[in-house]
């Protein structure tokens, strides 16, 4: 049969807001509940454009009764409604319908803004059942309405009117979200809550029209991110003192303009919440690495500046920042994004800029203020002899076990807090940058995470001294917490489930070999007792229409394609270089939930093939691999390069 002629009549042309409606997760990230409430952000994200750039100071945003229609109002100057000629429509009705239409392309109306691609508003309105436009300006109402990305009525001018302001009105679509998704009202409280403390004056007020009665929540902080601070250290501390009785805050606007507080609690891990423009970056990005950077050199500086190097322990970047708690918000002039949902900023110059100015401002801070200094120093030391010593009893999450064999447990493991080995996990993971992901979407409670730096020893081929002396397996080890070879005992196993979690691709495999090698040679109760697994993440992702699916190898994916593939719509295929390429969310999703994963249990079937075949592919003997391959290299299709 011959294949079916590609011409002029296969090519597409997307007009107006078709292709939001088309691929809405390109625009806001999925269709899910973050999509949904995207939607919000982008409204209100205007009205805080308004509020930073000097034109308003009130918002008020209303949940309808029916809990999916919302109202977000401002007192800003109210967007445009004359007439633009080349389009002959009113400028608002441009706004609303056209991607890439605004105001904030050029810096004579917003010096900072948080939407720079002028979508937001008529994203909205693509993804909308009805939205519902009304302007307070130039002494008179107007109103429009629209419904998914049209016009559905002229401009109409109304009464006169006082002041200026903008009211959106809008409900997002079920053809695109489903029925059963509706506004979260404790998620809008907390943004609502986080923008009145970035922007000092702001008055934020949320109407609950789904509550019963109706509530009323104002929100203003004059303090700004000094009084935010305050709060997050409350709430992580839970009454506990942290190190250092005042946070420090900075504003700063030469050159680079930004805000930033930070104070030390008795929490064991850092906590930063970082802003650009407004907009929250909760995937961080280049601003919060200049934060990092400059906390962890002022701190150097003024250790060694005052000869308070301890001995005996070494210092890392880890161990300054562990209970650190920090708000930075940052403004950037031309804001590089990473996405339209904007939750990581990629501007190159802002590290050094935002390094430059924290690295000098915390060490003066620290020098101005001896009695904080020395209590953070102290608190570092102490976290430090902590990791080197594995001291995780005084941190609450060891095992009754290991505490009962004084293991010293790795630094660099992510523990859970279950002491239950019945319902904890560990998850070897490829590489810090994958351990990051796994860390943010794990079960803190029974899911354990520990990176490892590259490939593991080859312990079929390794002497016992050298087995003893790399930390990358001792890590394993001290992890696991039962011993190995003659000295394991399964009682002592701190793990009920053990995963290994390799990038799918050829060095994922060959890590994840290695790895077997090493639990087959000296933990092989472990195999036997059924408590080791592979896990299977995901090589790609297609999109057929609304539908996600995960694929673990090309044929797959060929087979989804096949199975689920419509004839009017493209499939979208994402291949994930590795596991610390793919959001966090889809990594819990795919490849942590309990209810979602797929895994292989690692099991033997024939002691003395399996025996054989470890040893003739990782053992010393060159030949009886080569043979292997020779044999074998007719059944390979493709190579992972």
């Amino acid at each position: 049969m011959a294949a079916k002629k590609y011409d002029a009549s296969d090519i597409q042309v997307l007009e107006g807001l078709d292709p939001v409606r088309m691929r809405p997760g390109m625009y806001i990230g999925g269709t899910g509940a973050d999509g949904y409430h995207h939607l919000l952000w982008e409204i209100v994200d205007n009205s805080v454009d308004e509020v930073m750039n000097g034109h308003a100071s009130r918002i008020e945003v209303r949940l309808h009764k029916n809990g999916t229609t919302i109202t977000v109002d401002d007192d800003g100057r109210g967007i445009p409604v004359d007439m633009m000629k080349k389009y002959d429509k009113s400028a608002l009705e441009v706004i609303l319908t056209t991607l890439h239409s605004g105001g904030k392309f050029e810096k004579k109306n917003y010096t900072h803004s948080g939407g720079l691609h002028g979508v937001g508003s008529s994203v909205v309105n693509a993804l909308s059942t009805e939205l519902i436009a009304q302007i307070k300006r130039d002494g008179k109402h107007y109103e429009q309405t629209f419904s998914r990305g049209k016009a559905t009525s002229k401009l109409k001018t109304g009464a006169n009117a006082r002041g200026t302001g903008t009211s959106i009105t809008f409900t997002p679509d079920p053809e695109i979200f489903g029925n059963k998704l509706k506004f979260d009202v404790e998620q809008i409280k907390e943004r609502l809550e986080s923008k009145s403390y970035l922007h000092k004056g702001l008055e934020i007020v949320f109407f609950d029209d789904t509550a019963s009665p109706k509530s009323e929540t104002s929100y203003r902080h004059d303090g700004g991110i000094a009084e935010y601070i305050n709060k997050l250290i409350t709430d992580r501390n839970k009454g506990l003192v942290p190190a250092g009785s005042t946070p420090f805050y900075k504003f700063h606007e030469n050159g680079v303009k930004l805000e930033f507080s930070l104070c030390w609690s008795e929490a064991t891990d850092e906590l930063v919440k970082s802003y650009v423009n407004g907009i929250p970056t909760k995937n961080g990005g280049t601003h919060e690495n200049g934060l990092k950077s400059g906390v962890v050199k002022a701190v150097r500086n003024y250790i060694e500046t005052h000869e308070l190097t301890p001995k005996g322990v070494t210092l890392t970047a880890d161990d300054i920042r562990e209970g650190m708690v920090c708000v930075l918000s940052a403004y950037v002039v031309e804001p590089q994004f990473q996405g339209q949902t904007k939750e990581r900023l990629n501007n190159p110059e802002t590290q050094g800029q935002v390094d430059n100015v924290i690295r000098p401002a915390v060490e003066k801070w620290l020098n101005d203020n001896k009695t904080i200094a020395e209590a953070v120093v102290a608190r570092i030391i102490l976290a430090a002899r902590a990791r080197e010593a594995s001291r995780a009893a005084s941190q609450a999450v060891t095992r009754k076990s290991a505490i009962s064999h004084k293991l010293n447990l790795p630094g660099k493991l992510a523990d859970c807090s279950s002491t239950d080995p019945e319902e904890s996990e560990l998850f070897i993971v490829e590489g810090d940058s994958a351990g990051g992901s796994a860390k943010q979407g794990r079960d803190r409670k029974t899911q354990a995470i520990l990176p490892l730096r590259g490939k593991v020893l080859n312990a079929e081929q390794a002497s016992n001294d050298k087995m003893s002396g790399n930390k990358e397996l001792q890590d394993i080890a001290s992890a696991l917490g039962c011993g190995l070879g003659a000295d394991l005992d399964v009682t002592r196993l701190r793990y009920g489930k053990i995963f290994l979690l390799m990038d799918a691709d050829a060095d994922g495999l060959h890590i994840s070999t290695l790895l077997l090698t090493f639990f087959y040679r000296h933990l092989r109760p472990l195999i036997t007792g059924g408590h080791v697994y592979i896990a299977q993440p995901p090589l790609y992702r297609v999109d057929i229409g609304k539908e996600t699916y995960w694929a673990l190898d090309e044929e797959h994916r060929d087979a989804i394609i096949k199975e689920k593939g419509r004839a009017n719509s493209k499939p979208n295929i994402m291949r994930f270089k590795g596991l610390g390429e793919m959001p966090a969310d889809d990594l819990k999703m795919t490849t942590l939930d309990r209810k979602n994963r797929m895994v292989l249990k690692v099991a033997i079937d024939n002691e003395l093939e399996t025996d054989r075949t470890i040893n003739d592919l990782m053992g010393k003997d060159v030949g009886a691999r080569f043979r292997f391959i020779m044999e074998n290299a007719k059944d390979v299709q493709e190579v992972d390069a």
